[in-house]
């Protein structure tokens, strides 16, 4: 019985730790989509780094169960203004990048 538990207790951890590094991973290449974004528009990138937005099921383009997450960043036309812009994945697929009044950028 006490292997059971303890069992129980390492699998879910190591199932958080997977969630945990492959949600740092889609993270990262967000920042670099927004980095590189930015750059191409000639906009400043504010703070280097995105946000989660928002995180839910959704099914990918194969009718797989996947997480669809959406990352929100700041960005600067004059160094002065802020707007938003954001990165949106579907399980580990970019699908766009936006920035406002820009449209959606693949």
């Amino acid at each position: 019985m006490y292997i059971d538990t303890t069992l129980f207790w390492l699998l879910g951890v190591a199932a958080l730790g997977w969630f945990w590094h492959a949600n740092l991973k889609v993270r990262e290449r967000a920042t670099r989509a927004a980095r590189g974004t930015c750059d191409a528009d000639g906009v400043q990138f504010l703070e280097q780094t995105v946000a989660l937005r928002r995180m839910r099921p959704c099914r990918d383009r194969m009718g797989r169960l996947v997480l669809c997450r959406i990352y929100q960043f700041d960005y600067s036309t004059d160094g002065v203004s802020r707007q938003q812009g954001y990165v949106t994945f579907t399980g580990n697929r970019l699908e766009g990048v936006g920035l406002a009044g820009r449209g959606v950028q693949p």
